[in-house]
């Protein structure tokens, strides 16, 4: 049988107690005040709930009416969180239309908070999930970050479905062990895995994270939430630690890998105080074209993309790719975004990723 936690919507104030103990013993408040040296205003303040019972009033009940101290402690201990549940419960009914911003059903689906009819502590919930105490600090810490957006409209419409995409990964990212940053090796790190892009792509991914953590920078892949609409994130949790977060909102092979260079762009590019959202290819700022362009030369270098007009057939893709040791879906998706080919061609080489169930 469950057992339930009975929480009263009242607050049982100690000074009733102290009420029924004296007329139990046959005392008036005078002799109260008289036989523990409190004044009578203090007294009366104490049952009305007005003063509070102190460690030293305790011990002076004990002595006067032959209750244990700990007793009237624990009453006015227990007073006083039944005020703040109380007042809790209040300003959290209230906030029961923020959670129409958050995506719930995501976040109950995916075990990140408990289902609950009672809507105050689904509130609760949800708070203690983003880690803050308020509604008005969830709109201070995740409703309005400093934000550089790659096309904004998604978090413009749904700021609480990117919040939460933004909140998981976070987390995620806290069990991750990493170096302290270092640019140097990070760089080290992007021209490797650059070369590993022939890979399977799920093995990919792996010596991503692992490699990248090494130089003092965690990647995380997180699922997509649907309306957050985001394809990565950047931004640093510390300042010697760096997260990158992608998920795998163009389910493509090619998407995903120059996502993560324009992201790791990012982090050797601009600074630390910024978190960069990616969410199309457009309303592109100046930072977002230096992302932009850091990720294509790396991984076609201007010297070699001079060829890429030329390029007609699968067999030149495959063999220009072979030339610069990369994947051949990257070579299409560069022809396709330059619009040199139809975003139709050549879709055979570019391989389709998804999340493993």
């Amino acid at each position: 049988m469950a057992k339930y936690k009975f929480e009263p919507d009242y607050a049982l104030i100690p000074g009733e107690t102290i009420r029924e103990v004296i007329e139990q013993k046959s005392l008036s408040q005078a002799e109260l005040s008289r036989r523990t040296g409190l004044t009578e205003k203090t007294v009366s303040q104490l049952l009305s709930g007005i003063a509070p019972i102190t460690y030293e009033i305790a011990a002076k009940l004990e002595l006067a009416l032959g209750i244990p101290a700990r007793f009237w402690n624990s009453r006015e201990m227990m007073y006083r969180e039944s005020l703040v549940r109380l007042e809790e419960a209040k300003h959290l009914e209230s906030a029961i239309e923020w959670l129409k911003l958050i995506p719930v059903p995501v976040l109950i689906e995916r075990n990140l908070i408990s289902a609950s009819a009672d809507k105050s502590m689904l509130v609760r919930s949800v708070l203690k999930f983003f880690g803050v105490s308020s509604i008005e600090a969830w709109h201070e810490a995740w409703g309005n970050p400093c934000v550089q957006c790659r096309g904004g409209e998604a978090h413009d419409r749904h700021p609480g479905y990117v919040a939460a995409w933004l909140r998981i990964g976070e987390l995620q990212a806290e069990a991750v062990e990493a170096r302290p940053y270092d640019a140097a090796k990070f760089r080290e790190v992007l021209v490797r895995l650059r070369s590993l892009t022939n890979l399977d792509i799920g093995d990919w991914a792996k010596e991503v994270k692992r490699q990248c953590a090494e130089a003092g920078v965690v990647v995380i892949f997180t699922k997509e939430i649907d309306r957050a609409g985001i394809s990565g994130a950047t931004r640093w949790l510390t300042k010697d630690r760096a997260l990158i977060q992608l998920s795998l909102k163009y389910k493509s092979g090619d998407q995903l890998i120059f996502t993560f260079f324009h992201e790791a762009g990012h982090i050797l590019l601009h600074g630390k105080k910024k978190v960069f959202m990616e969410f199309g290819h457009h309303r592109d700022t100046p930072e977002e074209q230096e992302a932009n362009k850091f990720a294509g030369d790396l991984l076609i270098p201007p010297e070699h993309a001079r060829r890429l007009p030329y390029l007609r057939t699968r067999f030149q893709i495959e063999e220009f790719a072979k030339l610069l040791e990369v994947a051949p879906e990257i070579v299409v998706g560069r022809l396709q975004h330059d619009g040199l080919v139809f975003n139709s061609a050549f879709r055979d080489l570019k391989r389709k990723v998804d999340w493993k169930t």
